[in-house]
């Protein structure tokens, strides 16, 4: 008789059965086994906020699994993450198990551990727990008001701003902060000043630098010198004097390392030093948390990742200063271990920091056994803790003043005096990454007061001030986290979102801000000021964090908010179209007319030269348009966004010829997305098309090459033979996006994969993850056509040439027979292919006078269609159906939406 153990992933229960033993089942949940359902009513405002649950196939799937061990088991141990999204993976797991009456009989434990230790999990058994119900309230509330932001706002976009795709409670604000800043970033205007520096000797002949401080007896300020006439009046002054040492100021100052990780701190240190975007790293330090092989022993290097605190175990602290006594000396070693306190507005995660499990394992010793992503990411977490309870390094800085009348130069250098914890660890920040570290020592050479000095050469050299930068993923995390907005767990996937909506692209790791983005955050801040304001965005968050520690009743703050929201909504149910066009015209309008060099008005028409341009919206989003329609019919793109964050100007670009048939190439946007065409439609001929492809994500519409789109469009490509099966295997891409095919099996691709260069090993493992889904039974005895069972997204099925029919519940996929599989077929086989059927209701008309004979074929109809009548649940089929009518004239923007 066992105990079962359930954990999120399956990486964590292999390193945790290791620990356990045989007498423990440990099981995975694969993260969340449900969620609210993406449809109206999922949460009732006017029932108390009641919410309704829902589990997709894998997470009934694992929920069974879950299920038959605990038959027979005295106990259920809940080991998931130690932070709210695990408390809730744990109600979850519990409740849908006991709507399995799964529980009768068994005592059900919640353990949580910072560290996947044998120590840890022992400790964590030791001292098991309830499940939390105030973490399980915020988690509730938060997932509430996500879900109604987005089902109620979301849709008032769609009505009010065509071409928008969703609106989020976080991510909304965090675009914000990103369009604001790009905004700062145009209304900027350079100003010019000028510095001088000259180049002196000591009497001992050694050089240095110094610069112009001020000038006849006057202070000079950043902008005194803003011409070049000034600055050579300087410079002359400069040349003119003879210079001496005035004083020199000597001091010694400390600089104190920095605390252990958190999570935010950690992804700005990865993106500057490693140049991993946050849902990399976190994606590595999940790997690093789990577990890695480490000589046949799977081992947790890194405690916990989702953490906004500071503070270590005290065992951890002892072990990291013992290890910096013998590898670095007593020198090394401070007094009295190092205590930390977060800054972060709103932190109150009562986690520790992010630390190596054992110090011990230094990176050296551990990184045979990692990747190279793992061991970098490792050795960055492993010294920022370690250098944490180290020394202060100290600097002696030395500032000389050297003086010839009224003129005055002043010259600093500084010179690390005692290295400390810069020994192991410099932190990097956006203006001076690694490698480029301001603790770089800048010596001056030993000089006394009245000492004469020898002016060698004078520099006047031109500067132009800055505007503020675009946000990088760790500019972003910083800045919302001392706004307060957003929580540890939840930074990565904000950025993410961000970057999937097409409402920013990146351009040299920084955020720019598409126009959809900015059409989207004028919008909300035009009608919905309040909800994408910082300051309110914070109080919430702060309201969330008194639910979680059981201070607030999580209805009181759901009242509070949706009273307020669900009026400001409301009163846009009367808005007009003009009112948004105005609203949006008057916020970007100096972005889509900027001035012109000639002064002259960039919003006339340049077709028929009296209109006014302005913001238009239509079916598939914004444009521009002539204030004079429909007698001027001129209109203008905005920048058109790509699937994969480029940009496309005017909608299309030229390539080239195609070298066999000399027709041009050119990749394009329609309604769907990009695409590359080969040729023009043949006006003789409205039934021929051109050659198109659709462009996959990763690949920009602004840098995709002539070789490139050549490739798309000769696909399919073939790739080689299957090593197992000798069938012939090709790539292309499809409705879905790109795939390889193996006969009738389709696997799609991951988005790193390239389609123009996948190779045999790669295309082998995607068919393999596919085939797995699939089981092959032999050959039809009538028609001899392949027979297969295969997991669909209603359940499994068999499919038999053309046909298909649903297994019977209770009949599993290995379970089922070749004979029992053909007699179903025969019973209730449906034709697999839906445009077909669809077609077949018009002959309808002459069923009336059919024979006898030909009433099999109306049975065989039926099943075709009730087909369609299954989806009005979700009140789908019509939809699709306009769906698929409407890019009939247009293919390759079916294909480029299927494709994002």
């Amino acid at each position: 008789m066992t105990d079962v153990v359930v954990v999120e992933s399956p990486a964590k229960a292999k390193t945790i059965n290791k620990y356990l033993g045989d007498k423990f089942t440990v099981l995975a949940s694969f993260g969340h086994v449900r969620d609210l359902p993406p449809k109206d009513g999922s949460v009732r405002p006017e029932e108390g906020f009641a919410m309704d649950w829902a589990a997709d196939e894998r997470g009934n799937r694992q929920i069974t699994a879950i299920a038959k061990a605990l038959k027979g088991a005295d106990r259920l141990w809940l080991a998931t993450d130690p932070d709210r999204e695990g408390e809730a993976i744990s109600w979850h797991v519990r409740a849908m198990l006991e709507e399995k009456n799964a529980l009768k009989g068994v005592d059900v434990q919640r353990i949580t551990f910072n560290e996947i230790t044998k120590t840890a999990i022992q400790t964590a058994m030791a001292h098991p727990r309830d499940l939390d119900t105030p973490l399980i309230e915020a988690y509730m509330a938060r997932r509430a008001l996500d879900y109604l932001v987005g089902f109620t706002l979301s849709p008032v976009l769609w009505r009010k701003l065509p071409g928008s795709r969703s609106a989020g409670r976080v991510q909304s604000v965090a675009l914000r902060l990103v369009c604001e800043r790009e905004a700062e970033i145009e209304a900027f205007r350079a100003r010019e000043y000028w510095t001088v520096e000259a180049h002196f000797t000591t009497p001992a002949g050694a050089p240095f630098t110094a610069r112009l401080t001020a000038l006849d007896g006057k202070k000079l300020e950043q902008f005194d010198l803003n011409n070049a006439a000034k600055a050579e009046a300087a410079k002359q002054a400069v040349e003119a004097g003879q210079f001496s040492v005035a004083s020199v100021e000597r001091r010694r100052v400390k600089r104190h390392p920095q605390p252990p990780f958190t999570t935010s701190s950690f992804q700005m240190d990865a993106s500057r030093k490693l140049g991993l975007g946050a849902q990399a790293a976190m994606r590595v330090a999940q790997q690093l948390y789990e577990g890695v092989d480490i000589g046949g022993d799977t081992v947790g290097l890194i405690s916990y990742m989702r953490t906004d605190g500071v503070q270590m175990a005290k065992e951890a602290i002892s072990a990291i200063r013992d290890h910096v006594a013998e590898a670095y000396g007593r020198d090394y070693l401070p007094g009295a271990p190092r205590e930390y306190s977060t800054k972060a507005k709103n932190a109150q995660e009562a986690h520790e920091a992010i630390r190596p499990t054992d110090v011990a394992r230094t990176p050296a010793e551990v990184a045979r056994y990692l990747n190279d992503e793992q061991r970098r990411v490792y050795e960055l977490i492993w010294k920022r803790a370690v250098a944490s309870q180290m020394q202060s390094a100290e600097l002696d800085q030395v500032a000389v003043d050297i003086a010839s009348g009224g003129t005055h130069m002043r010259a600093n250098g500084s010179i690390v005096a005692f290295d400390g914890f810069l020994k192991l660890y410099r932190e990097a920040t956006d203006e001076a990454p690694e490698g480029d570290s301001r603790d770089e020592s800048r010596m001056l050479p030993p000089m006394n007061e009245r000492d004469p000095l020898r002016r060698d050469k004078v520099n006047a050299e031109q500067h132009f001030t800055q505007p503020p930068p675009r946000f990088s993923e760790a500019s972003l995390v910083k800045r919302m986290e001392e706004l307060g907005i957003g929580r540890p767990s939840t930074y990565a996937s904000i950025l993410s979102v961000l970057r999937d909506r097409n409402y920013v692209r990146m351009e040299n790791r920084r955020f720019v801000p598409e126009d959809r983005g900015r059409l989207v955050t004028a919008f909300l801040t035009s009608f919905f000021q309040r909800y994408v304001d910082t300051g309110f965005t914070a109080g919430l968050e702060e309201q969330l964090d008194d639910v979680s520690d059981g201070r607030l009743d999580w209805r009181k703050v759901m009242e509070m908010f949706w009273h307020d929201f669900s009026n400001a909504v409301e009163q846009t149910r009367e808005l007009k179209i003009s009112d948004v066009i105005d609203a949006l015209d008057q916020d970007l309008g100096e972005h889509f007319f900027p001035a012109k060099e000639d002064g002259t008005d960039p919003r006339v028409c340049p077709a028929c030269h009296t209109g006014r341009l302005g913001l238009k919206l239509g079916r598939h989003g914004s444009f521009i348009g002539c204030a004079n329609y429909p007698t001027c019919q001129y209109t203008r793109r905005l920048a058109v966004e790509g699937e994969d964050g480029g940009t496309l100007k005017e909608g299309m670009r030229e390539l080239g010829h195609h070298p066999d048939t000399g027709e041009d190439v050119t990749v394009r946007r329609g309604p769907y997305g990009l695409y590359v065409q080969q040729g023009a439609p043949d006006p003789a001929d409205k039934k021929a098309r051109p050659r198109r492809t659709s462009l996959p994500k990763g690949m920009e519409g602004d840098t995709i090459t002539l070789d490139q789109a050549l490739g798309l469009l000769s696909l399919p490509r073939e790739i080689g033979a299957h090593p197992t099966t000798g069938e012939r295997m090709e790539a292309g891409i499809g409705r879905f996006g790109p795939y390889v095919k193996m006969g009738s099996i389709f696997a799609s691709l991951d988005k790193d994969d390239d389609v123009l260069s996948i190779g045999l090993n790669r295309a082998v493992d995607a068919l393999q993850k596919k085939l797995e889904s699939i089981r092959s039974m032999g050959a039809h005895p009538t028609t001899g056509e392949p027979v297969m069972v295969k997991k669909g997204r209603f359940g499994p099925y068999v499919q038999g040439g053309n046909m298909v029919a649903n297994l019977p519940r209770g009949v599993t996929m290995e379970e089922i027979t070749l004979e029992q599989a053909v007699t179903l077929l025969a019973e209730k086989g449906k034709p697999l292919k839906a445009k077909p059927g669809a077609k077949k209701p018009a002959a309808r008309k002459a069923a009336p006078k059919a024979t006898a004979e030909a009433k099999p074929a109306a049975v065989k109809k039926a099943p075709v269609k009730k087909a369609p009548a299954k989806k009005p649940a979700a009140k789908k089929p019509t939809a699709k159906k306009a769906t698929v009518k409407k890019p009939a004239a247009a293919k390759p923007a079916v294909q480029v939406r299927k494709a994002s």
